[in-house]
């Protein structure tokens, strides 16, 4: 058990882990790529017709997909963030840093087809409704975490100064997915329920399901390939990125 743990625990080296990124990246691409051309396809040509929305419903399988995702990939942020700052991990930051422009895409993504979306129900472009709002602030501590990062020369200050920006935004996520339980909002509840049966139909489902998970397998691949450029940029005086560079490799 304890060697098993030692063996993994190799891979929170940055020289270790940048060969089984590039693996994993090139795997979860092509998953990635898969999962979202069944999903579209399930969208726009399989799923029914909703009864009350129309075709119109259908941007919803973009949209929820990326909302759940730019939850998501926050605590994931959050998360390698606390790892960094107990263990005082370099891998932990790097994972972070790399993970913050596909979570801004997916939060940016999910106001944007929100708009759409929220044209033809509610005859409007825009409300500062509570869920809306919420996932506007997400976005901007996206795009606040990464100009700090950004700002700070010294990679350690400022691994810990965004790490600290991470955990204290974490309480922006439990507002956003329960704001349409604790205020009264134009935003529709959830169809999806951990505690009680979906209210969609297995169709609808099974595509939203589906695009999640291609959603999912992209973020992972762009990721890995993102956190191998902050490897070389960060570790480029280790002999064995100059190795690297110097073998063309």
């Amino acid at each position: 058990m304890s060697s098993r743990f030692i063996n993994w625990f190799k891979f929170s080296s940055p020289a270790t882990f940048y060969p089984l990124a590039h693996r994993i990246c090139v795997i979860s691409a092509v998953i990635a790529v898969v999962l979202i051309a069944i999903g579209l396809y399930m969208s726009f040509f399989v799923a029914p017709t909703d009864y009350k929305q129309g075709e119109g419903y259908r941007i919803i399988f973009v949209h929820v997909p990326a909302s759940w995702m730019s939850m998501f990939i926050y605590l994931v942020m959050a998360g390698w963030a606390a790892l960094g700052l107990v263990f005082n991990t370099r891998l932990s930051a790097m994972m972070a840093q790399a993970l913050a422009p596909t979570g801004a895409m997916f939060a940016f993504l999910s106001l944007w087809t929100g708009s759409f979306w929220g044209k033809p129900m509610w005859g409007t472009w825009w409300v500062w409704d509570a869920r809306i709002t919420s996932e506007l602030i997400l976005l901007f501590l996206y795009l606040g975490y990464m100009a700090l990062r950004s700002a700070i020369d010294d990679p350690r200050r400022g691994d810990r100064a965004s790490a600290i920006l991470l955990l204290v935004g974490v309480v922006n996520v439990p507002i956003i997915y329960y704001s349409v339980k604790w205020w009264n909002t134009l935003h529709q509840g959830s169809t999806i329920k951990m505690n009680a049966e979906s209210t969609m139909d297995d169709t609808m489902l099974l595509a939203m399901l589906i695009m999640t998970l291609g959603f999912w397998a992209y973020s992972i691949a762009v990721a890995m390939s993102r956190v191998r450029s902050i490897i070389l940029e960060r570790e480029r005086s280790a002999n064995w990125v100059r190795d690297l560079v110097g073998g063309g490799t």
